[in-house]
């Protein structure tokens, strides 16, 4: 075990030294925020704090959740980075044509084109900022071009846009609509301007745009070969380890009675419960949100008819399917937490209870808040500066206002209090057992800790420090650290029905939580190939999110030990179905993050498929197929030793079962992927811009492909319908065998 955790901090040691220096040239090399663009006349286009003040109307209204910026953000409405792009260049192209061939530029003969395109890459790609005044240049077309942008958003998001599911009165007023376009073209020149002293733009020459030159680079290609190439070794090498490994220590002989079959719930124990319904009713409320955000795609202002936007806009549906999801999955695994703690121990300390109680109040008050504040910005009951505090922040998974995020925080801290002192106990005795608890208490301290990455950002900070920032909250936070901790409260959980020794359990923990973490942490800058960073994090991000992949291969193997451990002696039965999800876990860990995970990370993929559908393909499978399903399968083991001695009908769990995960299935294969590929297609053959246009996606064959989502939705809420009512017939009874 020594030689194990040595590893492990080896592997965080030198991983976030990486990911640290990797910031720090982020930091160097970010595009520069403009303080003011001029034209060679001395005209002002845009006046000092027009961009940081846009960035908050933006945020303000909705931001990621209104399409998107560089990539990153909701499908429905076009990204704005590649949109505003697109009708500069056609803007500044047709003013060309006009004065110099009277026609338009999709006229002319292919010479004609290309000699105006070229004239035209070499204005956009000129790199015309000066970092002693911090002002832009540009020539007098390029003003009027703005001018026209701004004409055409400023009716967008005033009269609304039912293809893009923006409602009218979005933003109403001159003044903001004017910063609102400012910021939008901040990140249309960041992505089109080649960077000092270098032929790429700020953003790796992201979107792919050929009118301006915006073509993949050849660290995209080059570092896509790479990481593939790693990915065959670390897959190759993760083979030959495992099989070295065939001859390991014996699990132990399955006891014939349940262990925890007379296990005596604590006081802490039993108030946990109403975290429990409180999960099944936030899973129910974000399953409706889910369909209803799926639906604005084909019907953009209403809900088969009603006018259902008046009063939920997309933006506001989106918002809160994505908050309530992490919200009701967090909770479900700190109440996890909370309940395995006097399990550990066996021991629970004075006030455990008062405290889960209070804690309980605390997310209740963050989660009600939270989404009311949300409610209000987009709805422009809040201004700009108060929206950033209480409203929202407009950044996709930290939606919540800076208040309610740092209330967040100090929750989170609260429990890992009331984990670290129930833990205690154990930590104190020698034996196996102890090296599992460390590791628990470790992955603990990560969730309460890192979480405050989120607070590293304020309401001006430069979108790419808070991209680099935001994903150490997504990445690292959720996929990292409740990954460590998932692995070790399951493992626990075998070791404490006497399934696995303790010694093999601390020891698989340890070693799954450094082989995860070594291609994890330093894999979170594949979110960030086309946020305004180096070429560095291109380089680092691709090898290692590829090494990301490689244990995910062999997690089969894990998934059917544990379905083995399910059928080892008769009362073991009564954990069929948390262990069931545990192993659909497995499933979904190797399909949707590993399949659908590595099908857009390698560089060249993503510099296409960025934001496209292929991106919930994989959020979807990941997010609910992994911690979602496991957020499930940690409730119905708690639920089940908080009352060992009564048999659950298990009618309800069967369907939820399958419902949830066939539904899965068909909304992913029927609709998220096809979509996804036929967007990819438009955008190698067109452009970027042209896969997110309207014009693309309201053609008959994408709104019957977006249409498919229904047959999988409904499978899918149906099957969190019977979860939910099964939870509360553990409360009424209606869900316990009549004969036990």
């Amino acid at each position: 075990m020594k030689k194990l955790w040595i590893g492990f901090t080896l592997v965080l040691f030198v991983s976030f030294s990486v990911l640290g220096w990797i910031g720090t040239r982020i930091y160097e090399e970010a595009p520069p925020i403009v303080k003011q663009v001029v034209t060679t006349e001395g005209k002002v286009v845009i006046d000092e704090g027009e961009i940081q003040a846009g960035q908050n109307v933006w945020q303000t209204l909705g931001g990621m959740e209104v399409g998107s910026v560089w990539g990153h953000g909701s499908y429905v409405a076009p990204d704005w980075t590649a949109d505003w792009l697109h009708r500069e260049a056609i803007f500044i192209l047709d003013r060309w044509a006009k004065s110099d061939y009277d026609t338009e530029f999709e006229k002319l003969d292919n010479e004609k084109q290309a000699q105006l395109s070229g004239r035209l890459t070499t204005l956009m790609r000129t790199n015309t900022y000066d970092p002693k005044t911090q002002m832009v240049t540009v020539a007098p077309i390029r003003a009027a071009a703005f001018e026209s942008n701004l004409a055409h958003y400023s009716d967008v998001f005033s009269n609304g846009k039912t293809d893009y599911a923006i409602p009218a009165g979005a933003v109403s007023d001159p003044v903001r609509l004017r910063r609102l376009s400012a910021f939008y073209f901040w990140t249309s020149w960041a992505a089109s301007t080649n960077r000092p002293n270098a032929h790429i733009s700020y953003t790796n020459n992201w979107p792919y745009e050929p009118l301006v030159g915006n073509r993949a680079t050849g660290d995209a290609v080059v570092w896509t070969g790479v990481s593939i190439i790693m990915l065959l070794a670390g897959i190759s090498a993760m083979a030959w380890w495992y099989a070295s490994r065939r001859e390991a220590e014996q699990e132990p002989t399955a006891p014939e009675t349940d262990p925890l079959g007379s296990w005596q719930a604590t006081p802490s124990q039993k108030a946990t419960v109403k975290y429990f319904w409180v999960v099944s009713a936030l899973i129910l409320l974000q399953m409706l949100l889910g369909v209803i955000t799926a639906h604005y795609g084909v019907e953009g202002d209403a809900f088969y008819g009603f006018p259902l936007s008046k009063w939920l806009p997309y933006s506001v549906a989106r918002t809160w399917h994505i908050q309530l999801g992490l919200f009701w999955i967090a909770t479900a695994w700190l109440a996890a937490g909370l309940f395995i703690g006097p399990l550990v121990s066996e021991k629970e300390p004075k006030g455990q209870r008062l405290g889960v109680n209070i804690l309980f109040v605390a997310l209740l008050v963050v989660v009600v808040g939270s989404l009311t504040g949300e409610w209000l910005s987009v709805h422009n009951k809040l201004s700009d500066t108060v929206s950033f505090y209480l409203g929202h922040q407009g950044y996709e998974y930290v939606d919540l206002g800076r208040a309610w995020q740092v209330g967040l925080f100090v929750g989170l801290l609260l429990w890992l209090f009331l984990m670290i002192r129930v833990l205690l106990p154990a930590l104190r005795k020698e034996g196996e057992q102890k090296q599992l608890v460390a590791l628990l208490a470790v992955s603990t301290g990560a969730i309460a800790l890192f979480y405050g990455a989120g607070l590293t950002w304020g309401q001006h900070t430069n979108l790419t420090i808070v991209e680099y920032w935001r994903w150490w909250v997504v990445h690292l936070w959720v996929e990292g650290f409740f990954e460590v901790f998932a692995t070790t409260v399951i493992a626990f959980i075998f070791m404490r029905l006497n399934l696995i020794k303790p010694g093999i359990a601390a020891a698989a923990a340890l070693l799954s939580a450094t082989i995860f973490l070594s291609g994890g942490i330093i894999g979170t800058c594949h979110h960030l190939y086309f946020s305004g960073t180096p070429p560095v994090a291109l380089a680092w991000g691709s090898v290692f999110s590829a090494l990301e992949v490689v244990p995910l291969v062999l997690v089969g193997f894990d998934a059917m030990e544990d379905l083995r451990r399910s059928r080892s002696s008769p009362w073991v039965q009564r954990y069929k179905w948390p262990i069931y999800f545990f192993v659909s876990v497995a499933f979904w860990n190797m399909v949707g993050a590993g399949l659908f995970g590595f099908m857009i990370n390698p560089p060249i993929a993503l510099y296409y498929m960025q934001g496209l559908n292929t991106t919930p393909l994989h959020g979807h499978a990941a997010l609910f197929g992994v911690y979602g399903m496991l957020g499930i399968g940690l409730m119905l083991v708690c639920l089940r030793v908080l009352i060992p001695g009564v048999e659950w009908k298990d009618g309800l769990l069967r369907f939820s079962f399958w419902s949830l995960n066939g539904g899965l299935a068909a909304m992913c294969l029927l609709s998220l992927l096809p979509v996804g590929l036929m967007q990819t297609w438009a955008s190698v053959e067109h452009g970027y811009w042209y896969a997110r246009s309207s014009e693309f996606l309201q053609t008959p064959l994408m709104q019957n492909l977006r249409w498919m989502r229904v047959p999988g939705d409904t499978i899918f809420f149906l099957g969190a319908v019977a979860l939910v009512l099964f939870v509360a017939g553990l409360k009424t009874g209606h869900s316990f065998r009549r004969n036990a």
